[in-house]
């Protein structure tokens, strides 16, 4: 994508595309036509897609651990470097090194693993809130790309940030490692921010 584009214009699996410019190494596409910060999960989830592309067949991500290490500019490509540490006999890990103007600004540990049978959890129930087809689009949240973000009631009338929130891709993604990715896009966009309930905010 030229570095005259905008994020308006593109969707999700545009974002999660990348070029590939030697076996481990990948460049990203611009999708800001003006000097920002670079959104956190933009780089997370394209390093996590990064380490995909170079992991066996069948191996779906598994967990990933990121550090944010200098600001990014969202007016210019990421080189993202692979590290195949290691693969075995089901699971792959993988490092992932995010470059920008020579400067590293995020790293990611990763780790993909073969589909198998395991133990099935209970998760936790949802919160009984009104359904994301009865609330409006909420474009005032949406640094997002391809991404539809609509606001429910929250756990406190009080909270200055939501804790609760719907969201859904506007693309379809076809592939359990797509749906990771976009899991790990927008998991940077609320964490931190809201208040956890039953902790206490004296003192602070």
């Amino acid at each position: 994508m030229s570095p005259s584009a905008s994020s308006t214009d593109s969707g999700l699996l545009e974002m999660l595309t990348l070029e590939r410019i030697e076996d481990n190494y990948f460049r990203t596409g611009v999708f800001s036509s003006e000097p920002r910060g670079l959104y956190g999960g933009q780089v997370a989830a394209q390093a996590l897609r990064a380490g995909a592309e170079t992991v066996p067949a069948g191996r779906h991500a598994h967990s990933c651990h990121g550090y944010f290490l200098s600001r990014g500019d969202a007016s210019r490509p990421v080189l993202l470097i692979v590290h195949r540490d290691r693969d075995g006999a089901s699971y792959s890990n993988r490092r992932v090194i995010a470059v920008q103007e020579g400067t590293v600004i995020f790293n990611m540990t990763a780790s993909f693993h073969a589909g198998e049978r395991g133990f099935d959890y209970q998760a936790h129930s949802v919160p009984v809130v009104t359904l994301p087809e009865e609330l409006p689009d909420t474009m005032a949240w949406q640094p997002l790309i391809g991404v539809q973000i609509r606001i429910p009631e929250q756990a406190r009338p009080d909270q200055p940030w939501p804790s609760r929130a719907w969201l859904r891709a506007r693309d379809p993604l076809p592939d359990d490692t797509l749906h990771a990715c976009a899991l790990t896009y927008v998991s940077d966009l609320f964490s931190g921010l809201a208040g956890v309930p039953g902790i206490s905010r004296r003192g602070r």
